[in-house]
Order: structure tokens, then C-alpha cells, then sequence
């Protein structure tokens, strides 16, 4: 026999046995939990164990070297493939300890992988088609970082594990079609095509061609069988010498190694039974105890931990080469600073505002305040879905990104507002870019779970949502947000922004941008508004989330609440009732969230006595918990209409003389 042939034979021999200890890890920790999905990790642990083994670049001892390439289990059902390999590859954190408790409170191997949770989890997966459509993000933020800095410095893959249910979710059709576009070609996508989802065989629900549906998509596909190492490595091989994005077709048998279960729905998301694991266990050879790997089986994967030291170290070195300049920005970029400038940048926009008192729809303010930023912190990237003129996140100085070209500064995402958003919490998990990109505020819904997934993974991502009211006008009720705001309010870690003027955009954008652990949305209108504060003050209100903006002459007899361009409706009310005598203050309360971070003490300066009205275009859900006994909402109460903004406002009563004559029916007077 050939020389070559028998070291190929022996190689894959390793390989199954080292897959072995994939199955048999996940088998018993899915077992012990009385809960979880063996199917995939025993499917895929001939694929995982040949990528690991023979090209992932990664260094256990290191989880966060820049330069690393990713692996992302979009299939996050089969957490403990992912678990099993951290493990055996020797990441400190993932004990043998945790993966016996697995699924169990407090442990890191939850049920689906939770960022930040270990090292090595590069996202939190779990909500199909999330992984794939975020790591387009990633393989975008590698290439146009390979563009600035070149290879030497950022040469590294993107791994995608998905499964038949990451490609069925449509967010999958915005990831591919928008990642062969650009050309991803460090992107590699490999598909555990079992055939099975939990009700059965995926012949009940589909009769898609994935390889022809990816080859129309602009990328390379290849077909291999999923258990033979020699075909998984020669296309992974292949995909990596690409110039597009690959998937690589995985023909495999769910839950391989269980002679009675294996190729069914029954090992997709349960425990095998006891029974079922002994059978395995003699079908594999496999002879330790539960928990338990052989030491010559975990030094081999131990060495698969450390097999890109001497890349790191040689990777390290050509860093500090590099001339200073270069390296302190690639630095900065990494960390994600906003640099010394970004503080003096805000105050100049807030001060320029202030003395030009402009009448501008915060869309267009925010424009400005981004033509300032974005020359100010140059790794800021910008985006939209198809609507840059719309939402103004396209300044003058921004510059399109293309597949010919990408040092551009701005991202034409299309009509995919889904793909976008996942895309953002890709590039922002990278390092290197600090993302954010438009659409308008009635579509958040398209993009709500991705934008969940940020908050869930405490991401600095940049929503920009424009047309936030009935203020759009005649493009009507499908265009005009009622229910959105209070739905975006109500997820946890999320900034709500509705800035009333220019001036409050630029300290939203402050803020927005500073929050490192949390994605923001600005709600910005399509109406011009009045610039509200005429003295320029160095504090950023904002960043109270509510502070008072008038406040009264004499005593206080009710407080107006007010967001966004219904701030404008509440400081004529109160002229109003004070040329009856009647004083009132009036608090604007652009983030709430921040607003829930201040004292009591505080809140209650600006919230003031019982008596309160509160005034928003859009769903009174939420308002109540600022209201006081003797209190109002002045909002939406079902769906807009198709008119001009100032006939709309007339007709749904949001109007100053509303605001005053519930005051006064209120007070009694």
C-alpha cells in the first residue's frame, strides 16, 4: 500500500477517535441534564474534529488573539459539540466539571451557547440563522480590516456550523445573497445536512436544492460525506483558496454512533436512555466511564489547542514592527476607543446647535452630527437599508463600501434589514469597527431579533430609526410606528433614544456611542423641529435620560412629560396655562433606560407631584410607571392615518391645547 495512502488511513483514524470523544462527551452530558440535543454533536464530530484539528487557527491560552478564526455554531441547539471541543482543546474555563453540568444554573455550558459566558463562544446562538447571518458581519470586518492593515496582520476564516434550520429561517436568504455580493471569501459555511428536523424528515417541509440556492447566491459549494475525514479536509482545503464565500454540503446521520436511534428525529432533541448509551458506547469501542477521556485521546486534543502558538508569536511580532502610528491605531480600533477628540467633538455640535438654533428634523441633525463623527472616529461604519437619503446616515464624507473596494466607510446593507442588524452585532463582535446603519422605525420589527441578540450579548451597535410618528405624514399607517417604541422599550439592555432637537441628538449620539455593553436605537423624526435650549451647557442632559427643560416661575402644579418632537407640543402648553396662572415644568425624557439609572432623589426633581401628563405620538404602554394619582397620556391609541403631519396631529388630538385642557380638567380648573 502507498505510503501516502496509509498515513492518510491513519490520520483519519485519529480523527474518528478524537469525533469519538465528541460523542461520547455530549451523549453523557445531555444524558446527566435529562435534556438537550445529541443528535448534531454526534453528527458533526467528524467535521468539528478534522476543522479543529487540521485548520482552525486559535490558541486556547490566548481565546482573544485578534487574529484568530472564528468558529460559530449557528445551529446553537448542539451547544455541546462546541463545549466538548473547548474542553478537550484545553481552554481554562471549560472544565470537566462544567460540561457534567451542563444545562444546570450558574454553569457556562448553558443550553445554547451564551457569549461571554466561556472562551471560545465567539456569539450567542440559539435562534436559527442568527450565527450565519452574524458571521457575515465578522468576515466583512475581517476583510476591510485585511484592506487597511493587510495580511500580516488580519488573515484569518470565519466557520460556520449550520444546520437545515439556520437555512430554512429567511434571515438566511438576506446572509447569503448579501455575503456573495461582497465577496466573502474567508467565510465558509459548513452544513450538517442530516436531512431531519424535530418533527421528522425535512422532506415534510422543504424540497430546496441548498447548493444551488448558494451557487445562485455567488458562492462556492461543494458536497462531501460528513464521516470521512480524507473528503472533509480536501474541501475545506478547496474553500479556503476560493475567492468567494464556500458552503461546504456535509451529508451526515444524526446522532451517529446510537445503532437504534441514529438518522431519526429521536436523537435531535432528547436524551438517548441509558440503554441506547451503552449500546453506543460498544458500537464506538468506547470503553471509559462517563466524563471520562483516555489520556493519549486528550493530549491529542490538548496539542490541537496550542498547534497556533508559534502563529501567535510570530503574529505578535510583526505587530510591534509595525511603525508606531499603525499600531497605536490598530490598537485603538481593537478596544474600541472613540479617541481623544470624540468629547470635544460633541461639545462643538452641541455649542454650533445651540447658537444656530435650527429648525431641523433630527434625521437631518443627526446627519450633521455624524459628518462630525465620522471624520473624528474614522472606524465608525455606517450602513442602511436601502433609505440612505431617508435616515441621513450617509454624510458627505461618507464613502461607499464595495466588493471592488473596501475602504469605504459605508455599508449598503439593501433591503435587509434583518441581515443588517445581525451583520452589525458580527462586525461589532469582530473588533475593529464600531457599526450602526438606518432604516425606518416602523420596520425595527424586521430587525428585532437580531437587535436581541445584541442586547443579549451587551454589543454596541447603532440603530438608527427614522420616520418615528405620525410626524412621517402621507405615507400612512404601514410607514407610521405606533407600538414599536414601547416594544423596544421593554427589551432589557437596550438604549431608547427620541431626541427632541439637534442639540439632544448630538448628546444621544454621545451617549449611544459610550455605551460599550449595550446596543442603542435613536428614534429621529422626518419633521423639522425647533432647536429647544438657546444656552449652551457642557453637562449632557441626556445622559440623565430626563431632565427638566422648563421649569416654573412659581410653584409647580403639574409636570408635562414629553419625548421627541412632542417636547416642542408641551413647551406651548405650558405657555399656555401660564398665561392662566397656571405653572407647570416641563421634563424631556429622551431614554428612559438612562433615566431608570438615576437616584430617587433625582427622578423625583424632575418628575415632580401627582399631577402629570404625559405626551408621545405613539402607544401610552410604559408611560405609566412616570405618572403619578392625578395623571394623563396624550398619545396613539390605535394606527395613523395618510395626511400631512400637522392634520394628523389636529386629528388625533396631540395637540398643545389638548395637553392645556387636560391640565386644567386634572387640576380642577
Amino acid at each position: 500500500m502507498d505510503t501516502k495512502v496509509q498515513q492518510e488511513q491513519a490520520k483519519s483514524e485519529i480523527r474518528r477517535e478524537m469525533a469519538n470523544a465528541i460523542r461520547v462527551l455530549s451523549m453523557d452530558a445531555v444524558q446527566k441534564a435529562n435534556s438537550g440535543h445529541p443528535g448534531l454533536p454526534m453528527g458533526m464530530a467528524d467535521v468539528a474534529s478534522v476543522l479543529f484539528a487540521d485548520f482552525l487557527k486559535f490558541d486556547s491560552v490566548d481565546p482573544d488573539w485578534p487574529d484568530r478564526d472564528r468558529f460559530i455554531l449557528s445551529a446553537g441547539h448542539g451547544s455541546m459539540l462546541l463545549y466538548s471541543l473547548l474542553y478537550l482543546c484545553g481552554y481554562e474555563d471549560m472544565t470537566i466539571e462544567q460540561i457534567r453540568n451542563f444545562r444546570q444554573l450558574g454553569a457556562r455550558t448553558a443550553g445554547h451557547p451564551e457569549y461571554g459566558y466561556a472562551q471560545g463562544i465567539e456569539m450567542t446562538t440559539g435562534p436559527l440563522g442568527q450565527g450565519i447571518a452574524t458571521a457575515v458581519g465578522m468576515a466583512l470586518a475581517e476583510k476591510k480590516l485585511a484592506f487597511e492593515f493587510g495580511d500580516d496582520i488580519v488573515d484569518h476564516y470565519t466557520y460556520v456550523l449550520a444546520g437545515d434550520g439556520c437555512l430554512m429561517e429567511g434571515i438566511s436568504h438576506e446572509a447569503i445573497d448579501f455575503a456573495g455580493h461582497l465577496q466573502l471569501s474567508k467565510l465558509i459555511v459548513l452544513f450538517d445536512d442530516n436531512g431531519i428536523s424535530i418533527d421528522g424528515a425535512t422532506s415534510l417541509t422543504t424540497s430546496t436544492n441548498q447548493l444551488a440556492r448558494f451557487e445562485a447566491a455567488n458562492w462556492d459549494v461543494s458536497y462531501v460525506d460528513g464521516h470521512d475525514p480524507v473528503a472533509i479536509a480536501d474541501a475545506i482545503a478547496k474553500a479556503r483558496k476560493s475567492d468567494k464565500p464556500s458552503l461546504i454540503a456535509c451529508k451526515t446521520v444524526i446522532g451517529f454512533g446510537a445503532p437504534n436511534k441514529q438518522g431519526s428525529a429521536a436523537t435531535h432533541g432528547a436524551p438517548l436512555g441509558e440503554e441506547e448509551i451503552a449500546l453506543t458506547r460498544a458500537a464506538l469501542d468506547w470503553s471509559s466511564a462517563p466524563f471520562e477521556v483516555p489520556e493519549d485521546l486528550l493530549s491529542s486534543w490538548r496539542a490541537c489547542g496550542q498547534r497556533s502558538l508559534d502563529a501567535r508569536q510570530q503574529w505578535q511580532a510583526r505587530l510591534d514592527a509595525m511603525p508606531a502610528d499603525q499600531r497605536a491605531r490598530f490598537e485603538a480600533m481593537q478596544s474600541g476607543s472613540l479617541g481623544q477628540e470624540f468629547q470635544s467633538c460633541i461639545e462643538t455640535l452641541k455649542r454650533r446647535f445651540s447658537e444656530e438654533q435650527p429648525k431641523l428634523a433630527t434625521r437631518q441633525s443627526s446627519q450633521q452630527v455624524l459628518e462630525s463623527l465620522m471624520d473624528t472616529v474614522p472606524w465608525l461604519l455606517s450602513g442602511s437599508a436601502d433609505l440612505s437619503g431617508s435616515n441621513g446616515t450617509k454624510p458627505g464624507n461618507a464613502v461607499s463600501l464595495t466588493r471592488d473596494n473596501f475602504s469605504g466607510n459605508y455599508v449598503h446593507y439593501g433591503v435587509r434589514e434583518h441581515g443588517m442588524a445581525a451583520a452589525m452585532n458580527g462586525i461589532a463582535l469582530h473588533g475593529g469597527y464600531i457599526p450602526f446603519s438606518g432604516t425606518f422605525l416602523a420596520f425595527a420589527d424586521y430587525s428585532r431579533p437580531a437587535i436581541r441578540l445584541g442586547a443579549l450579548m451587551k454589543q454596541r451597535v447603532v440603530h438608527v430609526m427614522t420616520h418615528d410618528s405620525i410626524g412621517l405624514g402621507e405615507d400612512g399607517p404601514t410607514h407610521q410606528p405606533v407600538e414599536q417604541i414601547a416594544s423596544l422599550r421593554a427589551m432589557p439592555n437596550l438604549m431608547v433614544f427620541r431626541p427632541a432637537d439637534a442639540v439632544e441628538v448630538a448628546e444621544s449620539w454621545a451617549c449611544a456611542l459610550a455605551a460599550t455593553n449595550s446596543p442603542s436605537v435613536l428614534c429621529l423624526t422626518r419633521q423639522g423641529v425647533p432647536t429647544l435650549r438657546g444656552k449652551h451647557r457642557r453637562e449632557n442632559l441626556c445622559a440623565r435620560g430626563a431632565y427638566l427643560l422648563r421649569e416654573p416661575r412659581g410653584k409647580r402644579k403639574a409636570t408635562l412629560l414629553a419625548t421627541g418632537s412632542e417636547v416642542q407640543i408641551a413647551l406651548e402648553a405650558a405657555d399656555m396655562l401660564a398665561r392662566f396662572g397656571v405653572e407647570v415644568a416641563v421634563a424631556s425624557m429622551p431614554c428612559w433606560e438612562l433615566f431608570e439609572q438615576q437616584s430617587p432623589e433625582y427622578q423625583q426633581i424632575v418628575l415632580g407631584g401627582e399631577c402629570r401628563v404625559a405626551i408621545e405620538a405613539a402607544s401610552p404602554m410604559g408611560w405609566d410607571r412616570w405618572l403619578g394619582r392625578r395623571s394623563s397620556i396624550i398619545g396613539m391609541s390605535g394606527f395613523g392615518a395618510s395626511a400631512t403631519a400637522e392634520d394628523l396631529y389636529q386629528h388625533f388630538g396631540i395637540t398643545a391645547q389638548a395637553v392645556h385642557d387636560e391640565v386644567r380638567r386634572l387640576l380642577q380648573i
